[in-house]
């Protein structure tokens, strides 16, 4: 009888054995990182995200011997979106930029202090690893009237579509890095509408006398850079450089937008926008108002800005 409980004591023994050494097993390869085999990773088509941000500043004086404004007040708006497609041998990229500014004081009134909306569309189709075969369109304008001012007086200088500029153009895209692009187009149509017709009479930005209408043919060139210089500063830019084959082509036009935001918590930030155009065709600068000339245009803010 002793010999038979033995035998049945060993057997139990070496059975929770064995399912204890299965249970340890099966823990351990439950434990596992599972690693995707990256044959089976699919590449994302569309990268889309883009920015909002909006800066106040607010002041009032009251006695105050300095001298100064009684209120002043200032609001600036500010968003930039971007959808990016890639999947093979074809990329299509798109951006939508959009600036407003109000500012008024107890002196100068109501104003606008910035007023722009950009739209970007690039098409390209690879022909190696940094170069695209492309086309580029390009759509850009402003919302409100705005004014130049001379002392107490104040003259219309631009409106809703005068100008405004569409631009299509083909030519090669060199993409030496993720975060930088320059198009080259020796080919470019260029349309430039003055739909105000009294900014239109005074063939103001180029258009003949009473036309609402220019075209223009030349070579084009836009650069592209995006980077984070720091974990918290990041930088957008672009340049834009177009000359004008049949009136003055070594004029050449630019248009050029920076951006700098500087992270401060998850949705403060202060930002410096800097914006330099040169127009040959917009006379409205110097002494009599009817010569061309550098346009700059600074905007310094702290505010919200939240990105998507």
């Amino acid at each position: 009888m002793k010999r038979y409980l033995l035998f049945f004591f060993l057997l139990l023994t070496a059975r929770a054995f064995s399912q204890d050494e299965t249970i340890k097993k099966l823990q351990s390869e439950a434990a596992k990182d599972i690693k995707k085999d990256p044959a089976d990773t699919i590449p994302k088509i569309w990268r889309t995200g883009g920015t909002v941000g909006l800066t106040v500043a607010q002041g009032s004086l009251s006695n105050w011997a300095a001298g100064g404004d009684e209120f002043s007040l200032s609001l600036n708006f500010l968003s930039s979106f971007y959808a990016f497609y890639k999947k093979d041998k074809h990329s299509w990229d798109n951006t939508i930029d959009v600036a407003l500014g109000y500012v008024k004081t107890t002196s100068l009134g109501s104003r606008k202090n910035d007023d722009r909306f950009d739209i970007l569309s690039k098409y390209g189709y690879e022909l190696g690893p940094k170069w695209n075969l492309g086309m580029l369109f390009n759509f850009r304008s402003q919302f409100f009237k705005g004014y130049a001012y001379r002392e107490d007086d104040r003259t219309l200088s631009s409106n809703f579509l005068s100008p405004a500029y569409v631009l299509l153009s083909p030519g090669l895209d060199y993409k030496p890095t993720k975060n930088f692009s320059v198009f080259i187009s020796p080919i470019t149509v260029r349309w430039v509408i003055v739909k105000d017709d009294s900014l239109a009479a005074q063939g103001l930005y180029g258009v003949d006398p009473g036309e609402n209408v220019k075209t223009e043919y030349g070579a084009f060139v836009s650069a592209n850079y995006v980077t984070d210089v720091t974990k918290t500063l990041t930088y957008k830019g672009r340049l834009d450089l177009f000359s004008n084959y049949r009136d003055e082509p070594k004029n050449v036009d630019l248009y050029m937008t920076n951006l700098f935001a500087l992270k401060i918590s998850k949705v403060l930030s202060a930002t410096w926008s800097l914006d330099l155009i040169y127009d040959d065709d917009a006379a409205l600068f110097g002494p009599n108002k009817n010569s061309p000339a550098l346009q700059v245009k600074s905007l310094i803010g702290v505010g919200f800005l939240i990105k998507y």
